[in-house]
């Protein structure tokens, strides 16, 4: 047993069961009851798949945001391979962001490819396959799709193409067109992603925008060479689940549009003008509320914001530098004829002294030497010479007496 059997089987047997019910209405051998039901299995898969395509538009989304902190690693740690994969693999952890989730729905899609290529073979050679019988195999290689058999194929000799009843120019046509429009639908997809999904200022330095705008123009190419050799059955389908990437690619875009992209900003505006009709508005955070709702909001948040200021303090420094009403000791006015004495500042600005007093070297430059007057003139020299403590010895003898 074949590991791709049960593969065979289900495709098979999807296909028959579309084929039974699209068979009474064109008929059993018809072109548009086979076709249809390849069609239909394409839609199955592609439901299916949803879960895996939002999340690869997750994935792609998150790629893009964080190509600059990669970058930045693997600057860092470009000498130390191993520190370096430690450290994607936690950047990769701490964000959530798997990054082959961006491949899965190719990578899910692509056994049913194979087993649909595989059931449309052997039905080209007239063998069973899955849960086709052989009454069901010959119904299938005479339906034609658009004057091509659905087995056919570009390369097929003309011998092989009569065999099921058609001719080597309509076959090669109907594959061509085929291609093209399977090539065209890629292409559009792909663009259509890195043009109007993708932020233009990060476009230039993203590594991962630069391969997405390569692979934009390779997979076309692919599809191209490739198709040739395509089953027109085949082709259908590839056809078909381009188109349907293409349009849910559309509908994912328009509705959740990654920030700063073209499509966020179309976005933005549509909202911006539905809510003016509506009379709301629309906030920088992407909601829609009542215009004077937002408007009191708006003027409670300025009114608690100009609450909260303080006013701006005065340092120490300043205020004993000139902030007080008197100003400092050097600033204050000097009465004409009295002497103006500077007493040396201490470490808070106050005279020397453990108290706040007038330390001995000034009395003593007071005694040998002269001051000055407020108008800048010389005094003479005073003559004090006794010591404080005879001074205050000399009131105390005096208040006695009195």
């Amino acid at each position: 047993m074949g590991l791709l059997n049960p593969l065979y089987d289900a495709v098979s047997w999807i296909i028959l069961q579309f084929h039974s019910l699209f068979s009474p209405l064109f008929g059993e051998g018809s072109g548009w009851s086979w076709g249809l039901s390849i069609v239909c299995l394409v839609i199955v898969i592609r439901i299916c798949l949803i879960p895996l395509f939002v999340k690869q538009i997750r994935a792609t989304r998150n790629m893009q945001i964080l190509q600059p902190k990669i970058k930045e690693i693997q600057k860092r740690y470009k000498d130390d391979r191993e520190r370096q994969s430690q450290e994607m693999m936690k950047l990769y952890k701490e964000t959530g962001t798997n990054p082959l989730s961006s491949c899965l729905p190719i990578l899910v899609q692509m056994p049913f490819f194979f087993a649909l290529f595989h059931v449309l073979n052997r039905v080209s050679q007239g063998r069973t396959v899955g849960v086709l019988n052989q009454s069901d195999v010959d119904s299938a290689r005479e339906a034609h799709v658009f004057g091509a058999p659905i087995a056919s194929k570009f390369l097929d000799s003309a011998s092989e193409v009569a065999k099921l009843g058609a001719d080597l120019t309509t076959v090669r046509i109907v594959t061509v067109v085929m291609i093209l429009l399977m090539s065209a639908s890629q292409f559009i997809t792909q663009r259509q992603l890195m043009v109007k999904n993708t932020d233009p200022t990060a476009m230039a330095a993203n590594p991962f925008a630069q391969q997405q705008k390569i692979l934009m123009y390779v997979f076309p190419i692919m599809f191209a060479v490739f198709g040739i050799n395509f089953p027109v059955g085949v082709l259908l389908y590839w056809l078909t689940t381009n188109m349907w990437t293409m349009g849910q690619q559309m509908y994912v875009i328009q509705r959740n549009p990654t920030p700063g992209s073209i499509a966020f900003k179309a976005r933005q505006e549509r909202l911006a003008e539905k809510a003016r009709k509506k009379g709301k508005v629309l906030t920088p955070e992407g909601d829609v509320v009542d215009a004077a709702e937002y408007e009191r909001k708006q003027a409670e948040e300025k009114e608690r914001a100009a609450k909260r200021t303080q006013p701006t303090r005065t340092t120490k420094a300043k205020r004993k530098g000139g902030g007080g009403a008197q100003g400092s000791p050097a600033q204050r006015p000097t009465v004409k004829g009295s002497t103006a004495r500077t007493p040396p500042s201490g470490n808070n600005g106050t005279p020397s002294g453990n108290n706040g007093t007038p330390s001995g070297s000034r009395d003593a430059a007071a005694s040998s030497g002269g001051g000055s007057t407020a108008n800048g003139q010389s005094r003479p020299a005073r003559k004090q010479t006794q010591p404080r403590k005879q001074t205050q010895s000399r009131k105390n003898q005096g208040r006695k007496k009195s």
